[in-house]
């Protein structure tokens, strides 16, 4: 039970037993655990040295046993922070192999997804890995995965994964498609349209992405799409910026009261209260969150509140993009 914090069974079976007891001569532990004396004499020697246990001055020497949570629980936790690092030196490792192996095997970096049944398998487990984003671009009329169908979102949403959407125009024209994107974005979906899109994307993390690699839907062969699944690569990180090139260019979708969709310019001056723009010049000047809330005399808390809600305004996923889209909104 013990052999984590460094203890072999013997050595834990007379630390019991030193536990259970004021204190023990290596005879009486002897005695009681069938050792020989001497056999016992150097365990409880080994004890006193590793700090589980002390013994007396007087003769014969008798020992006691130290409390567990000073003698072990430290031990436990050096144990502990060294397993961790260890680990994180083995995740190093990993991503260096599967790196070597994407340099010299094409299929570490693309895999080939044939059929709807496929397609969808691989875009709910994308959304159950992403952990921080989520970039869609949803074209018209669906392939494998019907608008309204994708739980997957809703439970990442709820987990706190961001989803940025970008809905070509045609889409709206699906039955349903107006009540979906209600929906997510009332679930926290930043959505912005735009009047067309190049391919249909799914991109998780900025570290793996879905995308056709033959035409498919209504243009196409809506029985056996043919998708690519890519990892880490240059490709991926030019469809990424793809994503970011249309979203700069996008209509922000807002949810009325009502429950209808409304299309913001994304060129409009947004009305920020006047807390927002004292905040947001700051920003742009550099200030940390600290100094602003020192300036300000608010909390940090509050500060970041208002910085993700400025964020949120303008579909900017760093504060870098929310300098670029305040300035461009002409909210400074």
């Amino acid at each position: 039970m013990l052999e984590a914090a460094g203890l072999t069974a013997v050595e834990e079976t007379v630390y019991r037993l030193l536990i259970t007891t004021a204190s023990a001569t290596a005879d009486e532990i002897a005695s009681q655990t069938g050792l020989a004396a001497g056999e016992a004499e150097g365990i409880l020697a080994m004890l006193a040295t590793q700090g589980l246990a002390s013994p007396t001055d007087r003769q014969p020497r008798q020992f006691t046993a130290a409390s567990p949570d000073v003698a072990l629980l430290p031990r436990l936790q050096r144990n502990a922070d060294a397993l961790d690092q260890a680990r994180a030196a083995v995740t190093d490792l990993l991503e260096s192999y599967r790196s070597t192996r994407r340099r010299q095997d094409a299929g570490q970096l693309i895999e080939v997804i044939t059929g709807a049944g496929a397609l969808r398998q691989h875009l709910r487990q994308l959304q159950d890995n992403a952990r921080h984003e989520m970039l869609w671009f949803c074209k018209a009329q669906y392939v494998a995965m019907p608008s309204g169908s994708n739980r997957a979102e809703y439970e990442a949403l709820a987990r706190g994964v961001r989803y940025r959407v970008l809905y070509e125009r045609a889409f709206f024209d699906d039955d349903g498609a107006v009540d979906n994107v209600v929906k997510g974005v009332r679930a926290g979906e930043v959505a912005r349209s735009v009047p067309h899109l190049p391919l249909r994307l799914a991109v998780a993390d900025r570290a793996m992405a879905i995308c056709p690699l033959v035409p498919g839907g209504p243009y196409g062969s809506p029985s056996e799409p043919t998708a690519a699944l890519l990892r880490d690569s240059s490709l991926l990180e030019a469809l990424t910026a793809l994503f970011e090139r249309y979203w700069e260019d996008a209509v922000p979708l807002h949810v009325s009261d009502s429950g209808t969709v409304e299309a913001g310019d994304a060129d409009d001056s947004a009305p920020l209260g006047e807390t927002d723009r004292r905040l947001l010049s700051l920003l742009v000047a550099g200030v940390a969150d600290k100094a602003i809330a020192s300036q300000m005399g608010l909390s940090r808390r509050t500060v970041q509140r208002h910085i993700q809600h400025m964020m949120t305004l303008a579909g900017a996923a760093t504060r870098m993009q929310l300098a670029w889209q305040a300035a461009r909104r002409g909210w400074l």
